[in-house]
Formats: structure tokens, C-alpha cells, sequence
């Protein structure tokens, strides 16, 4: 029975079917564990995300975050949630056992996340940027910042943020106002105000630790100028506890859309001349420190996108088999004819489809994303470690953008299908989207990412990275052009790969002969039509395992017949199963991946019409 976060049974296909991830089990990194092992911790994650954190998510929503007498108090039923959060370790099970964590494989902990992000996504931004923040003092702090501040951040006893936009610099982060004087004892005086910084200010831990960015007196303009500094909201006593106020100051929260729970805050450093701040790694190197944790961050966002529109469409077609309404178009003749479940009509058929196809690529593109870190850690040549980094730095800012964009389109078609029920607030699904929607604009919008993608990552390493990834495309769909069921599948990925690789040239070529505009205008729509080719090469990697796992229960069956194998689909939960991943290649690649070719000419023949307008025609 499925339990409207996320389709289990699909995970279990990426993960041990599709990516084979068991295979990490033989490297000396992961060689502790065996399969038996992950799934069980997989179960833990499911129990915790169902029984104890899913149940607050509409009082999360409906109680929200409020700041009074310079407190912000969160929904009192986070209380518990976090508590065991923190109890079973859930807040870092893919770092090393050093730092509390448990060492899982990065497939299976995105999957963990995957299925607690569906349960609240609000309540769990608090342990997720607690994460982010310890992981840089991982990285790039002392011995004694490490002992001072990670481990407590990794127990989740105390938390973190990310501290980098400032009000009137927003995405310009190089004009970021923020400063730090330098005192004699070598740390910093913190002077400056920070916005939209998410759950920077609440009651449900005693102390906050921020990283923050800011320019040290005399350095020069820009990102080159910019350092990092590790300022807590209360300082820290030398046995290790909570001190007194470091003048960081919550100067109010935001009432928005969605992510209620959530505390979005603007904070205030040093209004009383008196916040102190550690610099973390070197000076000027602030926003290359930064980048771990805001690659991470847009790999949330990506995350934000693929949970939310996860828990969406469970709901929606638990919903539709159970609303009776209508009776069936071809019974329209028939006087006796009776209402049926609204998924036994045509429309409701296509938009559960086109969910399900977008949702089952997105969890593989997803899943494969995680399994190249893990690969990365278990590389044995340079070569294979740049090669599975490449694929991690060209696939983060599609998933950010791609992700968050169709979980969003996803939840909405998931409101279609309750109809005007959707849109009260008597079921889940309007917060769904509420909740969706900040995933394209935060972390870098997605019209940030993709000039991200065009920009910088196809050209990285002169290339290389986005010729494996066409390499990887071309064994796939070569692989199945041949087969019975998938092969004209196969040979529309062809044709839409080949037409987005001929336009990831022209790019290059426009760029070269000084009309650098034509890519950037068109960058957006390049990367839905790069994530469109990825998702649709996905789809038919897993579209092959179970085409070959369906064959082998039918010939176990004695089945050859069409009607024979709709019964067993009926009666055997794995054909079924089987047979809808069968259904989401082939409908994808019809109805999304045979208009690449077409997208990607409509960009090729270059009009700038919305850069040839003048500002008045805009609105006049």
C-alpha cells in the first residue's frame, strides 16, 4: 500500500535495478554495509517520515513561524520530529562515522531524503542547512572550529543557515555590503544586514551558527573580495557552551506563498557594534568556499522539485481511483450506463501519465546524480574520479532548474486532477505547490542555472564533460533501437540528442563569432531541452530493465498471449509495475522527445525579438 510520499517500490528499481548500486557494496568505501543493510535503513527513514514528521505537515503550514519580542518561534510540532531526527542521526547518514555520520552510499541517502523532504519539506530545510553549514567547517575550518562548532552542528544540537543575500544586491552577490574589521585577537567585527536567509532565526535549537559572507576593510569590489566568517548567534564558552548574544539580531520574518514552517529572516549583524566572526579558510576565498554549500543547496532545490511532485501524484492517483464521477465517454449511448473512477476517463488517463513519465525520469536522473558522488569516492584512477565529477558539476544546475520546474508543472496538473478540490485546502495538494514554487527561485533562479549550464559547464573541461554524457546517450539508445517494444523510443532519443548536441555547437559557434546574446537569450529553453534528452535517456536506460524483468515473468508464466499479459499485469504487482515504467518511455519519448528537433531549430534561426523591442512596447 503506498503511502503517498514516495512510490517505494520505484526506488528499490533505480536503486538496485536500473544503477545496480549494490555493485558500491564490493569497494573498500561501502564495504560495510550489504544490501540487507540499506534497505533496512531505508524502512527506518520510511517509518520516521510517515509516522512522525508527515503529520505536521498542515500544522506546520497552517501555524507558520512567528516573531515576537525578538523571538521567531517555529510550529511546536516540529519539537518531537527534530528531536528524533537528531536521535537517529538523520541529519548527516552519508558522512564518515568521524562526524557522527553512518556512512551510507550518497544513492541511499538521497533516497532517505527523498522520502523525509515528501513527509514536510519545511520542517526539513532546518537539519538541511544545519548540514550544509557543518559541511563547510568540514572542509575548510581548523581543528579547533571543527571541535568548537561541527560536531554540534552534525548532532543537530545546534543549527545553521547560509548567509549570503543582501537587500538591493539579491542574486548580485558581489555587491554584497556586509563588512568585517579586523580586531587584534585575528577575528572579525561583523557589520551588515542579510535577507531571505532560511530559518535563520528560530526557538528550536539554543544556538544558530551562520556563515556569512562579507568583505574585510580594504579589500576590493567584487566576488574576489569577498571572505567567509563563522558567526554564531550566541558565542561560545570555552567548555563548549552557549554564551552570551554575538549582536545578531532577527529584524523580521517573511509571510509568504509557502514553506510556511520555515523561518525566512532577515538578520542584522552588528547593529550594537559588538558581533564577532571566525573566518573560515582563507581570506578572499569566500565564495569558492561558499560553492560546496550552495551546490548543495541547488541539489535540494532539485530535491524540492522531485519529492513534492513525488507526494503530488501519489495523492492524485490515490484520488482518482476512488472519485466516482462521470460516466465513460463510450458509454455515452447507454442509458443504463453507470459513473466510474475519474482514472477510468481519457484526460485524467494522460495527465497521470505525463506525470508519472516526467516523475519516473526525474527520480532516475535524480538517483544517478547521488550515484556519481559515490563513484567519485570510489574511483580508482584520477581520470575516473574527473569524469564522474564532470557528470555531478554538468547535471547540478539541470537538476536545480529542470527538477524544480516540472515538479512544479506536476503538482499543478496533480490539482487538475482533484478538480475544485484541489484548490481548497481541504487536501494537500494547493500546498503541494505553494510549498513548490521557491524551488525555481531560490538557490539562483533557474534563469541563473541555465545561463550556469551554457555558459560554464559545456565547456568544461574543454568539453569533455558533456561528450560523455552524449557518449553514454548514444551507447543507450543504440543498445535498443533493435528492440520490440522500445525501439522507436530509441530512435527518437536519437534524433532529439542528435538535435540538441548539433544545437550545443552552435552555441559554441555563436559564441565564438561574437553573438554571445543568442545563447543567453535562448539559455532557459536550452536547458529544458537538454533536461527533456537526459530524463528521456533515463527513461529508456530503466524502460530496458524492465522490458528484459517483464519478458522473464512471462516466459516463467507460460504467457505469450496480449490478454494473458494484461492478466498477469493485473495480478502480478511486479509486471504491473514493469509495465508502467514500459508505459513512461514510450509516452515520453512520443509526446516530449519528438519536439526537440523542432525546439531546437526554432532557437537556431536566431530571433532576438525580445531584445529588439523597446522598453515601451513591454507596457504602455
Amino acid at each position: 500500500m503506498s503511502n503517498l510520499l514516495v512510490n517505494k517500490r520505484d526506488q528499490e528499481f533505480v536503486l538496485f535495478e536500473q544503477l545496480g548500486v549494490e555493485k558500491l557494496l564490493e569497494s573498500e568505501v561501502y564495504s560495510g554495509f550489504s544490501k540487507d543493510d540499506l534497505l533496512m535503513i531505508m524502512n527506518e527513514a520510511e517509518k520516521l517520515a510517515v509516522n512522525v514528521i508527515a503529520p505536521t505537515l498542515k500544522e506546520g503550514d497552517e501555524v507558520g513561524c512567528h516573531l515576537k519580542d525578538g523571538v521567531v518561534s517555529v510550529p511546536k510540532c516540529f519539537r518531537e520530529p527534530y528531536k528524533k531526527i537528531c536521535e537517529g542521526g538523520w541529519i548527516n547518514p552519508m558522512d564518515a562515522p568521524d562526524v557522527g555520520g553512518q556512512g551510507i552510499p550518497a544513492s541511499i541517502g538521497f533516497a532517505i531524503l527523498e522520502v523525509f523532504c515528501a513527509a514536510n519539506y519545511a520542517f526539513m530545510m532546518y537539519p538541511g542547512l544545519t548540514h550544509g553549514a557543518a559541511g563547510l567547517i568540514h572542509s575548510f575550518g581548523t581543528e579547533a572550529q571543527k571541535e568548537k562548532y561541527m560536531r554540534k552542528l552534525f548532532a543537530g544540537e545546534w543549527t545553521g543557515t547560509m548567509c549570503l543575500t543582501e537587500p538591493g544586491a539579491g542574486s548580485d552577490v558581489g555587491a554584497l555590503r556586509t563588512t568585517a574589521k579586523r580586531l587584534p585577537d585575528g577575528k572579525f567585527l561583523i557589520t551588515g544586514t542579510k535577507c531571505f536567509i532560511s530559518v535563520g532565526d528560530h526557538d528550536l535549537a539554543p544556538n544558530i551558527i551562520h556563515p556569512v559572507l562579507a568583505r574585510i576593510e580594504g579589500d576590493p569590489p567584487g566576488t574576489k573580495g569577498i571572505s567567509i566568517f563563522i558567526v554564531p548567534k550566541y558565542t561560545v564558552n570555552n567548555d563548549g557552551s552557549v554564551g552570551k548574544s554575538n549582536d545578531v539580531n532577527c529584524g523580521g520574518i517573511e509571510h509568504k506563498m509557502g514553506i510556511k514552517g520555515s523561518a525566512t529572516a532577515t538578520l542584522n549583524f552588528g547593529e550594537e557594534g559588538k558581533c564577532i566572526g571566525e573566518l573560515l579558510g582563507n581570506e578572499r576565498e569566500g565564495m569558492k568556499i561558499m560553492f560546496q554549500m550552495m551546490n548543495e543547496a541547488r541539489l535540494e532545490a532539485g530535491m524540492q522539485g522531485l519529492c513534492l511532485a513525488s507526494t503530488a501524484y501519489e495523492h492524485a492517483v490515490a484520488y482518482a481511483k476512488e472519485r466516482v464521477q462521470g460516466i465513460p465517454v463510450w458509454e455515452a449511448k447507454n442509458p443504463d450506463a453507470k459513473a466510474v473512477p475519474i482514472i477510468n476517463h481519457p484526460d485524467i488517463r494522460k495527465r497521470l501519465l505525463w506525470m508519472k513519465s516526467h516523475l519516473d525520469g526525474l527520480r532516475s536522473l535524480y538517483y544517478f546524480t547521488a550515484y556519481c558522488i559515490d563513484m567519485f569516492k570510489t574511483a580508482k584512477t584520477e581520470a575516473d574520479k574527473a569524469n564522474w565529477e564532470g557528470f555531478l558539476d554538468l547535471l547540478t544546475p539541470v537538476i536545480k532548474a529542470y527538477t524544480s520546474d516540472k515538479g512544479l508543472l506536476i503538482c499543478s496538473l496533480a490539482m487538475d486532477v482533484y478538480g475544485g478540490y484541489g484548490y481548497c485546502q481541504e487536501y494537500p495538494v494547493e500546498q503541494f505547490m505553494r510549498d513548490e514554487k521557491i524551488a525555481t527561485i531560490y538557490e539562483g533562479t533557474n534563469g541563473i542555472q541555465a545561463l550556469d549550464l551554457v555558459g560554464r559547464k559545456l565547456g568544461q573541461r574543454k568539453g569533455a564533460n558533456i561528450m560523455n554524457l552524449a557518449n553514454l546517450i548514444q551507447a543507450n539508445y543504440t543498445r535498443m533501437k533493435a528492440n520490440p517494444e522500445l525501439g522507436k523510443a530509441a530512435s527518437t532519443l536519437e534524433e532529439a540528442a542528435n538535435a540538441c548536441l548539433e544545437l550545443t555547437v552552435f552555441f559554441a559557434q555563436a559564441g565564438k563569432s561574437g553573438d554571445f546574446l543568442l545563447p543567453i537569450l535562448n539559455a532557459c529553453k536550452f536547458l529544458e531541452i537538454f533536461g527533456d534528452v537526459i530524463v528521456g535517456h533515463f527513461l529508456l536506460d530503466a524502460g530496458r530493465v524492465a522490458f528484459e524483468k517483464l519478458e522473464a515473468i512471462y516466459q516463467a508464466k507460460g504467457v505469450n498471449s496480449p490478454d494473458k499479459k494484461i492478466a498477469v499485469q493485473k495480478a502480478d504487482k511486479d509486471a504491473a509495475f514493469y509495465n508502467g515504467r514500459i508505459a513512461s518511455t514510450k509516452y515520453f519519448a512520443n509526446e516530449i522527445l519528438t519536439t526537440v528537433k523542432a525546439r531546437c531549430e526554432a532557437v537556431k534561426a536566431g530571433d532576438k525579438t525580445p531584445l529588439e523591442m523597446i522598453e515601451e512596447s513591454f507596457a504602455y
